[in-house]
């Protein structure tokens, strides 16, 4: 026997994108680590990244230029015949270039915002894509709260990367080099001491970055943990509430988020013992020491002086900028990680775009048909039967006898671990995937609503639907009356879940919905359960009579749906137990017999 679908699903890390759905949209192709990956996305922009960089070098050129018409004024001043003429213009054209940075300040940061509001909206929807395309074997194993916060918070961190993080950091790296580049103008030996704090501190950084990395993705994923249980909390407020454990969820919650809390006090103390603000005052002393030394021989004036000194200043923006702004990198890069984590996580369903497409008839058949999960233990083993098209099939036994996994196999929600489940005569893995759904609908027990109105809810796989084949639709599962009896008719809008509406009301809309896309195969999951013995005799005239012309299958504990089924399966421990009509099952099984008693 192959590997389970769930422990396929926990192994692989595809190098080939595998979804159940693409939507025509092709993921960023560079996947190899979270730096190269959001990279990509923001080269896609590359003439704002060009104007955003252009604006940060420009900014940082004019500030080096203020320094040296600083000195050559001072110079001016002190001198025995000062130039008032080139004073003033000294004056004006360090008023242009204060003018001028301003601009290409709002180049450099307008261009990093866009950059990062792109990139997040990009990131955002190719996630989301990814998110849809997975197979219901992720989304079971998933946290929806940790999805959340990945699809949320994360990503918003990248956004933050690049405005303000990357901003500064593009623009404060400029400045670092503007000493460097115009110091010798003055003496060649002044280039010494912003040399030996570029070096030291970009080591003294690498070392903060390497023990900030760590603290940051615990910070991400404390945090997820926090949201993924204050949502399953939320989620589930009816049981908690009911269980009277609100004290409990509580003590949970604060614990996570007390986790959380103690990640940023840490990576606090981290930023606390940054080391660069040190090393920028011991270089901000030594320079104007050296400088002093030169001017005491001779070797400079005091305009001079003055000017390579303010030109040290510039390495303070730098320094100050980083402590903030190399932290938010981090938390980037860790939101990047984590996106990448849950994008990796590939399922073996594809969607077979080339697949199988012809309209469907609605044979089904089942050949030898094994499925087994991540622990190896079979939910079904030699599962073999064939429905013709048009037939009703009900399918019985005790809870966790295998019915649901049995009928998951047809839409291929999970592929079988063994044997073959074909359609028409074809394998439902040589479908094409969006053709084999479209033609079998799914109502479970626990109906899933919109928060949206009624009639979107019933055209939720018909948008186009009109209003009399939504009504019509309505009506041939019992629930036009009751729709016409809410305030505002097929337009009002249900709560989410459809926690607004009962039991029954719930399930005969997921009817109506089912009715309205017509499809060739029809699968009820106990879709009746919540419905009184009134409404349900009414349904159940709505299902036979929607049950022509298409293959049916019922999961039902109602003896009233199971006798009228041209053929019923009784399984028992993930085994066909036996097989037949009521009239032959009744003759020759004890175990349907049973059944019928009880």
């Amino acid at each position: 026997m192959g590997k389970s679908p769930l422990t396929f699903f926990v192994l692989r890390k595809a190098t080939v994108s595998v979804s159940e759905f693409t939507l025509g949209i092709s993921p960023t192709p560079n996947h190899r680590g979270a730096a190269r990956w959001i990279a990509a996305h923001a080269l896609r922009h590359w003439p704002v990244v060009l104007l955003a960089f252009g604006g940060a070098f420009g900014n940082a050129a004019l500030a080096g230029m203020i320094p040296i018409l600083l000195g050559e004024a001072f110079n001016l001043i002190t001198g025995s015949s000062p130039s008032f003429q080139r004073l003033i213009q000294i004056a004006l054209l360090i008023s242009l270039a204060y003018v001028a940075r301003a601009g290409l300040q709002f180049f450099r940061g307008a261009g990093f915002e866009l950059v990062a509001q792109r990139v997040e909206r990009d990131i955002r929807k190719e996630l989301y894509v990814n998110l849809l395309g997975k197979s219901m074997t992720f989304h079971n194993l998933q946290p929806v709260g940790d999805t959340m916060a990945r699809a949320t918070n994360d990503v918003r961190e990248i956004n933050f990367l690049f405005s303000p993080g990357l901003g500064l950091v593009v623009g404060s790296l400029n400045f670092l080099i503007m000493p460097v580049l115009l110091a010798t103008r003055y003496h060649s030996t002044l280039v010494i001491v912003p040399l030996i704090f570029i070096g030291l501190y970009g080591w003294s950084l690498s070392r903060y970055l390497k023990s900030l990395a760590p603290l940051t993705d615990e910070v991400r994923v404390s945090f997820g943990k926090m949201n993924m249980r204050l949502a399953e909390a939320l989620d589930g407020i009816e049981t908690v509430k009911g269980a009277s454990q609100e004290k409990g969820e509580l003590e949970r919650f604060l614990l996570n988020s007390r986790r959380y809390r103690n990640a940023l006090v840490h990576q606090g103390n981290i930023e606390a013992k940054f080391i660069p603000l040190l090393l920028l005052q011991i270089a901000l002393g030594a320079g104007l020491l050296h400088a002093l030394l030169l001017y005491s021989q001779g070797l400079l004036t005091l305009g001079d002086a003055v000017a390579y000194f303010n030109l040290l200043l510039l390495l303070d923006f730098p320094t100050f900028i980083s402590l903030f702004a190399y932290s938010q990198i981090s938390l980037g890069l860790a939101g990047g990680r984590r996106i990448l984590e849950l994008m990796r996580q590939e399922t073996y369903l594809d969607q077979n775009i080339q697949g199988y497409s012809l309209p469907v008839h609605g044979e089904v058949e089942f050949r030898d048909v094994c499925l087994s999960y991540e622990n190896d233990d079979c939910s079904l083993r030699d599962i073999s039967f064939t429905v013709k098209p048009g037939q009703m099939t009900a399918i019985v036994g005790q809870t966790g006898s295998g019915k649901t996994s049995l009928i998951r196999l047809i839409n291929r929600t999970y592929d079988a671990t063994d044997g073959q489940v074909l359609v028409d005569g074809v394998d439902v893995r040589n479908w094409n995937l969006e053709t084999l759904r479209r033609n079998i609908s799914v109502i479970e027990q626990d109906i899933f609503l919109f928060s949206r109105s009624i009639r979107d809810n019933i055209a939720f796989g018909c948008p186009d639907a009109t209003r009399e084949e939504v009504e019509r639709a309505a009506r041939s599962a019992q629930a036009h009356e009751f729709i016409q009896a809410m305030p505002e008719g097929y337009d009002t809008v249900i709560g989410e879940r459809g926690v607004t509406l009962s039991g029954g009301q719930r399930q005969r809309i997921a009817l109506a919905r089912a009715f309205l896309v017509d499809p060739k195969i029809l699968i009820l999951d106990d879709s009746t359960s919540a419905i009184d013995s009134e409404t349900e005799d009414r349904i159940q005239r709505a299902i036979f009579a929607a049950a022509r012309g298409r293959t049916t299958f019922i999961i039902t504990h109602r003896l009233s749906q199971i006798r009228w089924a041209d053929l019923i399966i009784v399984l028992g421990k993930g085994r066909i137990s036996t097989i037949g009509t009521h009239e032959e099952l009744l003759q020759t099984s004890e175990v349907y017999r049973r059944i019928f008693q009880e």
